[in-house]
């Protein structure tokens, strides 16, 4: 098992960041605990599991939050927990009766992970918004996109996963390490606003030393330069370059035969030479198909690969052979990742249906027969 074998979580369920969070934890060997609402709770057969990869590794116990009993039930579980983490705005926890004050009075260690948009705190605490509001906000949407074009939105990237549920698990488990060491839990509030705007640290840095220009698609990295950036191939399918260094880039222009050109020869670093010589570059791209580029050129210093599709990664060989993608219960999916030495990320089994593991985690807990019996018939759980 994963090296966080031992630790035992509670998801109080939600969208977007919170169930990566949760599969993370998972992957890593965490026991984790989904609360679903039990109006979700439809039965399912578990030899059909959903498919919501996000979902995976976890058990699930249906439960009414409106429900004193429910809330009863779930600080119970509290109590033999490292960590308890949800996805409401800021204060919704509160009045159900499962925010930090209530669960940190069931166990003074817990670790209470919040995770929002905004934040627990300031102007727009309170606003909705999804993954594109944050990003936009936290300077970071401005800046991917092509030059006199409208900002791209990287998918879920970088609010939801990245600067979202993954700065969650982060804090969670520093949050735990600490715990360990004093005794007293803690909240930790992971916003992604916050998040995605740490993933901008890097450009922050070029921007003080002026090497990068809040003008998109005008910097090395974001599409300006003619060696970095991908171009379309004769047969429509497209390749990445990514030549920054001199050496790499002579590989490039060697490979290619583009040293012929004296004006590609010269590795220009001028961003205003970069838009003359993109159109250069295309042109040689675009005269061979894809193959016959991944032929010349994967597995060299140029910096290279060709552009795939989902299931084209999943098929690649070199993805195939470090096992970068698994079936789960024949669906497809990424394996977990990072990798460890001696504790073994792995998944701990496909998704749940809503409430398919009530029982046995509330046995598990010390509820009695009785007492689940009395909990279902109230509605409290399901």
């Amino acid at each position: 098992m994963g090296p966080l074998q031992g630790v035992r979580a509670i998801e109080i369920a939600g969208i977007g960041p919170g169930p990566f969070c949760g599969m993370m934890l998972s992957d890593m060997g965490a026991e984790v605990i989904r609360i679903d609402r039990a109006d979700r709770v439809r039965g399912g057969d578990p030899a059909s599991p959903p498919l919501m990869v996000n979902d995976r590794g976890r058990q699930s116990i249906g439960v009414d939050l409106k429900s004193e009993a429910g809330v009863a039930a779930v600080l119970k579980l509290v109590e033999s927990a490292d960590m308890v983490f949800e996805g409401f705005r800021p204060g919704v926890a509160e009045r159900l009766g499962i925010g930090p004050d209530e669960c940190m009075a069931a166990n003074p260690a817990v670790v209470y992970g919040r995770m929002t948009g905004w934040g627990q705190d300031g102007p727009m605490a309170l606003s909705a918004g999804h993954d594109i509001n944050y990003i936009a906000l936290a300077g970071v949407l401005s800046q991917i996109g092509r030059r006199e074009q409208g900002p791209v939105p990287p998918l879920n990237l970088i609010g939801d996963f990245g600067g979202g549920g993954m700065y969650l698990a982060f804090g969670m488990v520093c949050a735990l390490f600490e715990a360990r060491q004093s005794g007293k839990g803690q909240v930790v509030d992971a916003a992604m606003v916050d998040g995605a705007a740490s993933l901008m640290s890097f450009f922050w840095g070029f921007k003080a030393m002026g090497a990068h220009n809040q003008e998109r698609g005008t910097n090395m990295l974001d599409t300006g330069a003619h060696y970095y950036d991908t171009y379309e191939c004769a047969d429509g399918e497209y390749v990445s370059l990514g030549s920054i260094e001199p050496q790499f880039y002579a590989e490039l222009l060697r490979l290619t035969g583009m040293g012929d050109d004296p004006e590609l020869a010269n590795q220009s670093h001028d961003p205003n030479e970069w838009p003359a010589l993109k159109e250069k570059v295309a042109a040689v791209i675009k005269a061979k198909p894809r193959a016959e580029w991944v032929e010349l050129m994967e597995g060299t210093d140029v910096c290279f690969a060709p552009v795939l599709s989902m299931d084209e990664a999943a098929a690649h060989p070199h993805n195939q052979a470090r096992g970068t993608f698994i079936e789960v219960a024949g669906v497809p999916q990424p394996a977990p990742a990072p990798r460890f030495s001696r504790t073994t990320a792995e998944v701990q089994s496909p998704p749940a249906h809503p409430g398919q593991h009530t029982d046995d985690v509330l046995t598990a807990a010390g509820f009695t027969a009785e007492e689940v019996a009395s909990l279902r018939e109230s509605g409290a759980v399901a």
